[in-house]
Formats: C-alpha cells, sequence, structure tokens
C-alpha cells in the first residue's frame, strides 16, 4: 500500500514538473515573437511580461507606459515590442510613426484593442465600437459637439458656475484646507446633468446626490476587476468562453433608469430639449438628425444607454481631473497664477464683467496654462489601438501582424526632453503660437489624434475653462501640507488621479 502510494506520488510530481517545464517553455517561445520579427524589444517577465507593477495593481499603466517609453528612447529606438501576459503589444517612439497610426495610415489601426462581452448591456459605447460600427456611430454623434451647439449651451453652463461660486464660498468659511477634486467633480456633474441630460442633479447642493455617489463609485476598480480588463484583452478568446463581464449591476441599473425615465417623460409631455439626450432619442426614433454619415439604423436602448454612460463619465471626471492639477501647478506657481489672474479680469473688463463664450475665447494665456497642465498631467495618459490589416512601417523591414496590439505612450511623449527641455517644470510658455509651431504635430496628443479623437473635446476645454475662471477671479490658491507631495498616482484608475486627493488653502481675493 505504502509502494503504490510512493509511485502515484512520483507520477504526480513528474507530471507536474512535466506541465511547468511544458508551459515555461511555451512562455519562453512566445517572447521571442519581437525578436522573429526584428523590432527591439524590452525583456519581459514570466507571467506577466513587462507590465507585471500594473497587473499587480502597483502601478498606474500610464506610468509604467512612459517609463518603458523614456527607456526605449534612451536606447535610441524608433519603435519597440512588449509584452502583456504573453500577448505582443508595439510602442511607437517616433512621431513620425504616432502619426503615421494615428491618422495618415489610420484606416490600418481603426480599431481600438478591446474585449467586448456582447451580453453587456453597456459595451455598444463608441470607446468600444469597431470598423462600420464605430464609423456609423461617430458620424451620428459628431453634430452634438459642434462650436455652434457650445456656444448655444454656454448658458446653460453658466449657471452652474453660479453654484460653483456659491460652493466654494461655503468651503472657504470653514476655514480648512479644501479637496479641489471633489468640489470640481461636483460641478462638472452638475454641467454633465444639466447640458447633456438635462437633469437636475443637486451636486453642487448636495454631497451625496445620487449622481454624485454613482460618479464617485464609477470610476472604482479593484486589483481583481484590473486583472479581468488586461486578461480580458490578453486572451480574449478565453475571456469570450468564461463570458467575462465587467459590468456592475449598480452602474446598469442607474443609466438604465435614467435613460428610461428621461425618453419617457419627453415622449410623454412632447417635450424637445437642445442636448445630447435628445439627440439619442432622435437617433432611437430614427428622425431630425443632422449632418452626414446616417446609416438608416436606429439606435437600440441598450446602445443609447451606453453613448450615455460614457459621455457622462468621461465628461465629468476628465474635465475635472483638468482644473484640479491645474489649480494645483498654479499653486504651486504664484507667479503663474497672478499672471493668470491678470488675465482674467483684463478680459473681462473687456466684457462688462461678464463671463461668456467670446470672453472665455479670448483668454490666450489660459490656454496655455491648460495645455501645460494637459503636458504633466494628461487625464488620459497612453491610447491605445488594434493593427486590422497586416501594415509595413515606413523604413523599416518590419510589419506590423494583423491583429496586434498598439500602445501610444502619450505621457512618455509629453516628458520627452526633446521636444520639452527640463520637462518637469511647469512653463505655460511652452504653448505660445511660436513654441507651438516649432514642435512636431503629434508631440502633443492630450485628447488623441486623427479620425479616433475624443469628439467631446470642445465640451470639456469649455467647461474647464469656466470652472477655472470662475474660481481665480475670485480666490488665490497655495497648497496644503495634507497633499502627497511629490504627487504619486492612484494605481487602478482608469484616470490619472493623485494618490491621497489634491488639498489647497484659498484666499479670498476682495
Amino acid at each position: 500500500m505504502f509502494g503504490l502510494g510512493f509511485l502515484l506520488g512520483g507520477n504526480f510530481i513528474t507530471v507536474v514538473v512535466a506541465v511547468l517545464v511544458v508551459t515555461i517553455a511555451f512562455w519562453k517561445w512566445k517572447y521571442q515573437y519581437w525578436k522573429r520579427r526584428n523590432v527591439p524589444y524590452l525583456e519581459p517577465r514570466i507571467p506577466f511580461g513587462n507590465l507585471t507593477d500594473v497587473i499587480r495593481g502597483k502601478k498606474f499603466i500610464g506610468i509604467t507606459l512612459k517609463d518603458i517609453y523614456e527607456e526605449m528612447k534612451t536606447r535610441g529606438w524608433k519603435h519597440g515590442g512588449i509584452y502583456t501576459f504573453t500577448k505582443p503589444t508595439y510602442i511607437p517612439m517616433d512621431l513620425d510613426y504616432v502619426r503615421n497610426i494615428m491618422t495618415k495610415d489610420f484606416k490600418y489601426f481603426m480599431d481600438r484593442d478591446v474585449y467586448v462581452n456582447e451580453n453587456d448591456p453597456l459595451q455598444a459605447h463608441l470607446l468600444n465600437l469597431s470598423g462600420t460600427r464605430w464609423r456609423n456611430l461617430r458620424a451620428k454623434l459628431t453634430p452634438t459637439f459642434t462650436s455652434g451647439k457650445m456656444k448655444a449651451m454656454f448658458q446653460v453652463m453658466a449657471e452652474s458656475q453660479e453654484g460653483l461660486q456659491k460652493m466654494m464660498h461655503e468651503e472657504y468659511k470653514k476655514n480648512e484646507p479644501v479637496n479641489i477634486k471633489e468640489i470640481l467633480a461636483r460641478f462638472t456633474t452638475n454641467i454633465i446633468g444639466s447640458c447633456a441630460f438635462g437633469l437636475e442633479c443637486h451636486t453642487l447642493e448636495e454631497e451625496d446626490s445620487e449622481f454624485r455617489v454613482f460618479g464617485r463609485n464609477l470610476f472604482k476598480m479593484t486589483r481583481l476587476e484590473s486583472f479581468k480588463r488586461l486578461f480580458a484583452v490578453t486572451f480574449p478568446e478565453v475571456a469570450k468562453f468564461l463570458d467575462l463581464s465587467f459590468s456592475r449591476k449598480d452602474v446598469v441599473d442607474f443609466i438604465m433608469n435614467m435613460v428610461q425615465d428621461t425618453i419617457d417623460h419627453r415622449e410623454k409631455n412632447n417635450y424637445t430639449r437642445n442636448d445630447f439626450m435628445q439627440l439619442l432619442i432622435n437617433l432611437k426614433n430614427n428622425k431630425d438628425i443632422d449632418g452626414d454619415g446616417h446609416d438608416g439604423k436606429s439606435l437600440s436602448m441598450d446602445e443609447l444607454a451606453s453613448q450615455a454612460l460614457v459621455f457622462f463619465a468621461a465628461g465629468f471626471e476628465t474635465s475635472s481631473t483638468l482644473m484640479t492639477f491645474a489649480l494645483y501647478e498654479l499653486a504651486r506657481n504664484e507667479d503663474v497664477q497672478e499672471t493668470l489672474r491678470r488675465e482674467i479680469d483684463s478680459v473681462l473688463d473687456k466684457h462688462d464683467k461678464q463671463m461668456t463664450y467670446d470672453s472665455i475665447q479670448d483668454m490666450k494665456y489660459l490656454s496655455q496654462v491648460i495645455d501645460e497642465t494637459f503636458r504633466l498631467h494628461p487625464p488620459a495618459a497612453f491610447t491605445d489601438r488594434k493593427c486590422v490589416e497586416d501594415y509595413k512601417i515606413p523604413d523599416q523591414d518590419v510589419v506590423i501582424e494583423k491583429g496586434t496590439q498598439v500602445f501610444i505612450p502619450i505621457m512618455g511623449i509629453h516628458y520627452d526632453e526633446e521636444y520639452y527641455p527640463e520637462p518637469r517644470r511647469f512653463d505655460p510658455e511652452r504653448f505660445t503660437d511660436e513654441n507651438k509651431k516649432s514642435r512636431h504635430n503629434y508631440a502633443f496628443m492630450p485628447f488623441g489624434e486623427g479620425p479616433r479623437n475624443c469628439i467631446g473635446m470642445r465640451f470639456g476645454l469649455l467647461q474647464s475653462k469656466m470652472g477655472l475662471v470662475s474660481l481665480l477671479k475670485n480666490y488665490k490658491f497655495t497648497v496644503n501640507k495634507k497633499t502627497m507631495e511629490p504627487l504619486q498616482y492612484q494605481p487602478r484608475n482608469f484616470v490619472l488621479a493623485a494618490q491621497g486627493e489634491i488639498w489647497l488653502n484659498a484666499e479670498k481675493i476682495n
């Protein structure tokens, strides 16, 4: 009996060792992909490849890709390869290569490399869709974001600005450090609710309004959720077999109920409004569509709700992040803050002390401050593409295979000393018209580039400028010691965010 157990145990150990040997051999063979294709690459580590700290939840992926970009750059490479688990990922550093991928040769890189579960009700949004479905939907949604529509929407935005003033005054009276991101997130959530959906969110009056609680929870991601997303992108067939889903019931229920209630109210009362929700309703009903590109197909309720979700999420989070980092940098650089405040006062004087669409557009230094903030702290620190057809790299004996993942390391490019001397220094003068003309067009990409750039760029910039002007004309800001410096970024966020939040001191300007 003992001998039989010993033999069985020995056989088990032999099988385990054999499996380990085969697995390691498989991994090592996979890790020769870039070598076989004559592309320089950074040595990966089993089993996570080059993104070990990201997958373990220790480091923000945008920072990791920035570090990878810098290492490749020091080696003099124009492009390089890494691995996510065993999946090969191509990284262009030469800005002409980046331009080709994002714009010039876009037809080879039209899609993003995302895993979509067709059974998830909120997956069919613009960021996820591919090919013809993406192109048709982009054409349908584009008319909402023209400069003319932004100008028409300005007055509705301005109403939230008044609420921001009241909320900031209440915080000021407490004589305590201000969690500036929380204030600005409530401001942008209120704007999105009003301008996009015609809803009263009450986020400026109520700290824990249902919209703010929803938005606060929307971007929280556990280590398991982060791992699942990377796993699904790396092994999409396995994820499909396992029916991996990323939708949370609370998110689905909130968005579905909000959208259904809004549609029911408008259609029951024959009420229309010039906003994003009305465009979606028109697309659902297949009527009154502006612009070219409409394919004659109406949106389903799931598709409509998906667009509402991504617009709500992107609209409030990225803009509040931008304003937060802008005020942080202005608080650290008081001379820049004073220069900007003088411009604000001067321009408003020319416009009868009124903040209008035209007065905001006249603030050139404000645009420079925002651009320099985007350079140092891009909310979207990287973007991705998927090669949809074999593509030969110009001037290289290299073909990127169909299906290959591509990462564009936006933050790495923004910190490159070749384009931005002393890259960690905050200097809005980098973005004068003259200095911008002296750089490669793709050295600055806060909204991406090409046909798949951020569709809501104008909206985001307008609400961000309004929020900054509203605060800076009335308050002087300095950094409070509660802010953890030097800044560290939260590792598992979708969007760049500071660890421990950013806390500022506010001094009232008479």
